[in-house]
């Protein structure tokens, strides 16, 4: 039992370590990595009363290299999508039942990588579940004659065994990180969905006030246009009657020059007959 006291106050100590950044996050840490933080006595992971404030909020947890031999009493663990446990000693299909009662159905990623697993059989816990990537290199069960055939028909939800699909391929880096951009975009698509929204209203409302200000502006240059028309017909009327006029001043000036000339005539007539008269008398004498 002291054993089991020592071995929860490292584990207490290296958890708080872990999530003091996250410990002002109202709903808990969704990461949580204990590789190597503790060296087991016992062989167990922490007691389930260390996870309780987090347990309902925690997606990926990694507990390597701790010398785990045991998922005995394994924290029940709700939205766990990804569990890293190699490089430890753990072997059996009951080690793989505590996981599948923890985080059973939402677990996609398992790694048990350099571990004890040795038969395809232990592996049973997992085959009803939507495990879709697990590793199991280093452990002597990947050295099973058929051992990658067997492990895909054994789990039919399985896409990846250490780190290749069932034809060889290899597993993109991407794709190791699929749960968490699908997660990603939904928000995305939401905070998208109403900036396109507002963007949209903003921009239809945009060009219908720029169509209502070109047309009022044409508007506007059209009656400017009709103002110049109007100026331009003042323009000739007042030409016109400065040509009447001028035609009128003419036929004045004319009919006064015309006066003059009478005028000038009529008066050169008696001078005319005076003189005459005066060479009559001028004759006689």
């Amino acid at each position: 039992m002291a054993a089991v006291g020592e071995d929860d106050a490292a584990w207490e100590r290296a958890i708080d370590a872990a999530t003091k950044a996250a410990s002002a996050a109202t709903s808990g840490p969704k990461t949580l990595t204990l590789d190597g933080a503790v060296k087991s006595s016992t062989g167990r992971l922490p007691s389930p009363a260390l996870f309780e404030r987090f347990a309902a909020s925690l997606e990926e947890l990694s507990v390597a290299g701790a010398r785990l031999s045991s998922l005995e009493g394994m924290p029940r663990l709700p939205a766990l999508r990804r569990l890293s446990l190699p490089d430890n000693r753990l072997s059996g299909a009951a080690a793989l039942a505590a996981v599948a009662g923890a985080c059973g159905a939402t677990l996609r990623h398992l790694d048990l990588g350099n571990n004890r697993f040795a038969e395809v059989e232990e592996l049973e816990p997992l085959a009803k579940l939507g495990v879709e990537a697990l590793d199991l290199e280093q452990c002597p069960v990947s050295k099973v004659k058929g051992y990658r055939e067997k492990v895909f028909a054994l789990i039919p939800s399985l896409k990846y065994l250490d780190g290749a699909d069932a034809e060889g391929n290899e597993r993109l880096e991407t794709d190791d990180e699929d749960y968490v951009e699908e997660d990603d975009e939904e928000g995305e698509e939401g905070e998208d969905g109403e900036g396109e929204e507002g963007e949209d209203g903003e921009g239809e409302e945009g060009e219908e006030d720029d169509g209502e200000e070109g047309d009022e502006e044409d508007e506007e240059v059209g009656e400017g246009d009709d103002d110049d028309e109007e100026e331009d017909e003042e323009g000739d009327e007042e030409a016109e009657d400065e040509e009447d006029e001028a035609d009128d001043d003419e036929l004045d000036a004319d009919a006064d020059d015309k006066e003059n000339i009478e005028s000038k005539a009529g008066s050169s007539l008696p001078n005319k007959r005076k003189r005459d008269n005066d060479d009559d008398t001028n004759g006689d004498n």
